[in-house]
């Protein structure tokens, strides 16, 4: 069978393959670092920014947020067309040089509206990193280090998450604030381009197929039950990621009365460390389970399901029992199963899908996983000024989750899978 379906598969990838997701994880860290920034800073940046008052300030936060997650998600089939049909490599390198001019420009507002648009055009920018990159990893490795391969990178983003989770002690710090945070991030993205447009390499299985136009490569996609299925699942679970990652540390502020800066660090570091273990032997199962059965990254996806729904449970629970330990440990829990879902979602699209449509699909994923995240955001939001029981909301979280679990399972591997 081969790379992708796989039973006989090469345990071994060139080591040019592993240069390439050595080359890209720091820009996997920058990505995440810079959005999460204005999650951990929040009081900072609503202090200091012209536009924050009245009795719906939080839902204008959630907007502000929404934005960003719109300009990615409407940009993203975009993003994957043209990562499908030009360089990857110059696509990867033109959005971190685009974004990181964008992260330093948020340095500079002193408006609402220049805040949202900073946020929009970040979004936008950053839209055409991850579905080059998934797919450049993608083409470099076979069936048998995929998921290592692609787990490994987003370990780049967890790291970029706790990184941005010590946001909040540099706000609150006399000689740096959120400005400056924002401006050296900005300027260190800037100068990694340009190493990084020189030494990463483009796999040549990227260019071995004949690239189908771009209203049949989504005839295709759309056409496709399987891809349908993974574009449900994709976005169903992101929807908690997503309110996790932007809103848990001020919902730990509020319900538990900590600083800014422990409660960003305390929402973030101990559920992304998770996931960083996760993730590293989410892809190491996944491969290893290849190796019998061809569903083998979709039953170790499944599983991250199954972590999932207890730990939003308890999420909501222990917040209104104001309990920081046991909220960080179901935090905790979240993460181990967002690592076994996360580094098999483009791995499980190579099985199902040719190469050259990888980079398009996953820009559909995003369009419309992203589009929710950001409606999530603002019902969030909504849910907060009005005061609605977290059990509740985390629980509604948690019944996507066990839907999702069931939606992966019913993916059918295609035989012969393409590489």
């Amino acid at each position: 069978m081969d790379s992708a379906g796989g039973v006989a598969m090469s345990t071994n990838a060139p080591r040019t393959a592993w240069i390439a997701v050595a080359l890209l994880l720091p820009v996997a860290l920058l990505n995440y670092l810079d959005r999460q920034l204005i999650a951990t800073m929040q009081k900072s940046i609503m202090a200091d920014v012209a536009g924050f008052d009245g009795p719906d300030r939080m839902e204008k936060w959630g907007h502000m947020l929404a934005w960003f997650k719109w300009t990615y998600a409407l940009a993203s089939p975009l993003a994957g067309l043209v990562a499908d049909r030009l360089s990857r490599r110059w696509v990867i390198c033109a959005s971190l040089f685009i974004w990181s001019a964008d992260t330093w420009a948020t340095s500079l507002v002193t408006s609402y509206d220049q805040l949202v648009v900073t946020r929009a055009v970040m979004g936008l920018s950053e839209a055409f990193y991850i579905p080059a990159a998934l797919a450049l990893i993608a083409d470099h490795h076979a069936g048998a280090t995929r998921s290592r391969a692609v787990g490994l990178h987003q370990v780049g983003i967890y790291a970029g998450v706790m990184l941005g989770s010590l946001g909040g002690f540099a706000a609150d710090h006399p000689d740096i604030g959120w400005t400056a945070s924002f401006a050296f991030l900005g300027g260190l993205g800037v100068v990694y381009a340009v190493p990084l447009l020189l030494f990463l390499t483009e796999s040549r299985r990227s260019g071995e197929e004949e690239r189908s136009p771009a209203a049949q490569s989504l005839k295709e996609l759309l056409g496709d039950r399987n891809f349908l299925l993974l574009l449900a699942y994709f976005t169903l679970p992101a929807m908690a990621g997503w309110i996790v990652r932007d809103w848990m540390p001020s919902v730990l502020q509020k319900e538990l009365g900590l600083t800014q800066g422990l409660a960003g660090f305390s929402a973030v570091i101990w559920w992304q460390g998770a996931a960083v273990l996760s993730a590293i032997a989410g892809g190491w199962l996944a491969d290893r389970r290849m190796r019998s059965t061809e569903r083998g990254r979709i039953h170790v996806s499944a599983a991250g399901m199954m972590l999932i729904i207890p730990a939003m449970l308890g999420v909501g629970l222990v917040l209104d029992q104001g309990s920081l330990p046991l909220a960080v440990g179901f935090l905790m829990l979240f993460g181990l199963g967002w690592g076994l879902f996360d580094s098999n979602n483009m791995p499980i699209l190579a099985q199902i899908t040719r190469p050259g449509l990888r980079a398009t699909g996953y820009g559909l994923m995003n369009l419309v996983s992203i589009s929710c995240g950001g409606l999530a955001d603002v019902g969030f939001g909504w849910l907060r000024d009005r005061e609605v029981p977290l059990d509740l909301v985390f629980g509604g979280f948690a019944g996507i989750a066990c839907l999702s679990a069931w939606v992966v399972l019913s993916i059918r591997v295609p035989a012969p899978a393409g590489k």
